[in-house]
């Protein structure tokens, strides 16, 4: 088996692209450099800066809150877990129910799309008090009562009708012949569904799908405004207790902590996506 050397000119062509990628991280990282000493210079100049640091970034204050908001983290952890399951098996129930075909079914259509508008266009602050102090109020038996089971209701009832929207642009994206040709070999609806378009459609919005898993879990520590004792909760708690302000930057630094390495994951399959289709290939 031979080998086949590259010539002179590409080779110099790759030795001058891997200087230029070094030049060009070398400059990327002193400006970063730079930028950092700029702003911490200028952030620990400013004349508040003793009070702003002793009020939200004490580091006794964190050590002692430490705990309590790490027990709150874990709570939100499983309420992202379990919801982020049922949102996906709604979403993709919705968006089912969308894409069927002919006038029979116009009235499963228009529930799931009007479904899809409601939750849509509401905020999701005031999904939180209707579910987590209207239900209850109903005072039928079997609504619950636990602020974390009606937060994780609203949570589902709103992204739901964000991932069935993502789910049902993928649906679509599949061209109508690999549906016909399915039916062509004798394959049902939901065997076509099941078999040839959902794999494809998952694939192509796996990249959004994981964007709206991010933003979950942030609003995870919104069901905190039911009384859930969760991360944020258990951080209010803290710092009125301790009259200051740096467990809540607590908080927030384990949530960023909890969505970078989801963020970097959705980044690669954007990336991964992005050459598939680049390279012609079946994103």
């Amino acid at each position: 088996m031979t080998t086949v050397e590259p010539s002179s000119i590409q080779r110099e062509r790759l030795a001058y692209q891997r200087s230029r990628r070094r030049k060009s991280t070398v400059v990327a990282l002193l400006s970063t450099v730079v930028f950092a000493v700029a702003a911490w210079l200028t952030i620990t100049s400013a004349p508040g800066w003793p009070r702003v640091r002793d009020s939200f970034f004490n580091y006794e204050a964190a050590v002692k809150a430490l705990p309590t908001v790490l027990d709150g983290l874990w709570l939100n952890v499983r309420v992202l877990v379990v919801c982020e399951v049922l949102i996906l098996a709604l979403g993709l129930a919705v968006a089912a129910l969308r894409t069927l075909r002919g006038p029979v079914w116009f009235p499963l259509r228009a529930l799931a799309t009007g479904y899809v508008d409601l939750f849509r266009g509401l905020p999701l602050i005031i999904v939180l008090y209707l579910v987590g102090f209207g239900l209850p109020g109903l005072r039928l038996t079997g609504i619950p009562n636990e602020p974390v089971i009606l937060g994780s209701i609203a949570l589902v009832l709103v992204y739901s009708a964000y991932v069935a929207e993502v789910f049902r642009a993928g649906i679509d994206s599949v061209h109508p012949s690999q549906r016909a040709s399915a039916r062509s070999i004798g394959l049902t609806h939901a065997q076509t569904m099941r078999i040839v378009v959902l794999p494809q459609a998952v694939r192509r919005v796996l990249p959004p799908l994981l964007n709206d898993f991010v933003a979950l879990q942030k609003d995870c520590g919104l069901i905190s405004v039911l009384g859930a004792v969760d991360a944020v909760r258990a951080a209010q708690i803290s710092s009125a207790t301790a009259y200051n302000f740096t467990p809540y930057v607590l908080a927030g630094l384990l949530f960023v902590l909890l969505a970078v390495p989801s963020g970097r994951l959705a980044d690669w399959a954007s990336a991964r996506a992005a050459r598939r289709q680049s390279g012609g290939g079946v994103a």
